[in-house]
């Protein structure tokens, strides 16, 4: 992409879009401007052009060669098309990333288990002595990574339906899949408009790239070479019993005793060692990287036990599908911790996977009515207001052998900022009442 002398438009001013106006200005643009729709938005580069509370008419008169938008911003409304009346074409920031990076890339996307599916393939590539960063959704944004000098061996990249909506020519060497359930439908209109976002990440590979998918994802016939996974369906070139992960009758790696010997992140840790083998690593490489990975915070993250009482943060849970496998993976009696913001998601399919595993819900935030019509019917029902309500109500009623398993199943913007801000809320509750 030749941007000499090209005026690009950066749309939103996080961190991603601060990235890609440096990566626009290394290369030759003659203006780079980033614009917020916010009017008390701040740029955290007083050096890069900024206008914030920017409006449709500013938006018209800046005549953009190229916008960027940042994957929070939707391409088709009004804001975001009035910067294309020039003709401008609407690329994401990742599109713009993997047209300057050099190295090789192995993207990560699905409804569930992203990140630490990311964060695991840095760590065995980075432990078997490659460059790797990770990037995207996770870690740096990818046109940080594309401005290092010298730039990495690897990007592994998480991306996001919202990121996978803009691009044009992106393509990775691999590509993994992980699963697809229903999400987002505060921002699509539609489920299938979803899964099309989605399928986009195979959408430029060919014959000599390979994709690694878990059994029964309902896939379209594609170009990469398909290789399969599953902890559950007892089928595909790598699949798991008694905490093993195995091909055919082999044991590839022992998760015993292990941060990954849960099944749902022994789904994760089988499509980083395929990834893994798919860029060349060989399996004595792989391996002993499990032993000392600990995934990212919130998901399913030990927190405390206390009176034979399990406590877990899975505050990552934001949809239907990483609930059901957190639940799924547990193999005592569950108090489940469910709630947050209404993204108009219809939660009657958790009901059978609760089934004979959940002994007791306590719902919470702005969903919790309709959790506890939809819930009540077939399970024991509490109904609180907070995060730190739904602890106490927990602590009274879990007894020695159970596990207390917050994982929301939505958004936690009714009442938090982010998951993270949640999780943590969630963890110190936790901290009060068992040191209490």
């Amino acid at each position: 992409m030749n941007l000499t002398g090209k005026r690009v438009a950066v749309l939103g001013c996080g961190r991603s879009g601060v990235a890609a106006a440096h990566l626009a200005a290394a290369h030759g643009a003659a203006r780079v401007c980033i614009f917020d729709s916010d009017p008390e938005a701040v740029c955290s580069d007083a050096a890069v052009e900024f206008v914030p509370g920017a409006s449709k008419e500013e938006a018209r008169g800046y005549s953009a060669d190229l916008v960027v938008i940042s994957p929070g911003i939707e391409a088709d409304k009004p804001w975001a098309l009035a910067f294309t009346c020039a003709g401008a074409p609407i690329i994401g920031e990742v599109e713009l990333a993997s047209r300057y990076f050099r190295g090789r890339i192995i993207a990560i996307t699905g409804t569930n288990g992203k990140t630490t599916t990311t964060a695991l393939i840095e760590h065995i590539l980075l432990q078997a002595g490659r460059s790797a960063k990770a990037c995207g959704n996770y870690g740096y944004p990818f046109c940080e990574v594309a401005l290092q000098k010298p730039q990495p061996e690897f990007a592994v990249l998480e991306i996001s339906s919202f990121q996978l909506e803009t691009v044009q020519s992106f393509r990775p060497e691999v590509a993994v899949w992980l699963n697809f359930a229903p999400d987002h439908m505060d921002r699509y209109t539609k489920l299938s408009d979803y899964y099309e976002a989605k399928l986009r990440i195979f959408e430029n590979m060919d014959e000599q790239q390979i994709a690694i998918i878990r059994v029964g994802e309902k896939i379209p016939p594609i170009k990469p070479k398909i290789v399969e996974f599953s902890a559950y369906a007892g089928s595909g070139l790598l699949r798991y019993e008694d905490c093993c992960i195995k091909q055919i009758d082999t044991t590839v790696a022992d998760l015993t005793g292990t941060a990954l010997q849960q099944a749902h992140n022994a789904e994760n840790c089988m499509a980083a060692i395929l990834a893994c083998r798919a860029v060349g690593l060989k399996d004595d490489e792989i391996v002993p990287a499990l032993t000392n990975f600990e995934p990212p915070h919130h998901r399913c993250e030990f927190v405390a036990e206390q009176h034979g009482v399990l406590w877990l943060n899975d505050s990552k849970s934001t949809n239907l599908h990483s609930t059901e496998a957190a639940i799924r993976s547990q193999s005592r009696p569950i108090v489940l911790l469910i709630g947050g913001k209404d993204k108009g998601l219809d939660y009657t399919p958790l009901l059978p996977t609760m089934q004979g595993k959940v002994k007791l819900c306590v719902v919470f935030g702005q969903i919790a009515e309709q959790l506890e019509r939809t819930l009540g019917n077939q399970h024991r029902t509490v109904r609180v207001r907070t995060v730190r309500e739904a602890v106490d109500t927990a602590a009274k009623h879990a007894v020695a052998g159970d596990v207390v398993l917050f994982s929301p199943a939505t958004s936690s913007f009714d009442q938090y900022k982010s998951y993270a801000q949640r999780g943590d809320d969630f963890r110190h509750s936790v901290q009060e009442k068992v040191h209490s």
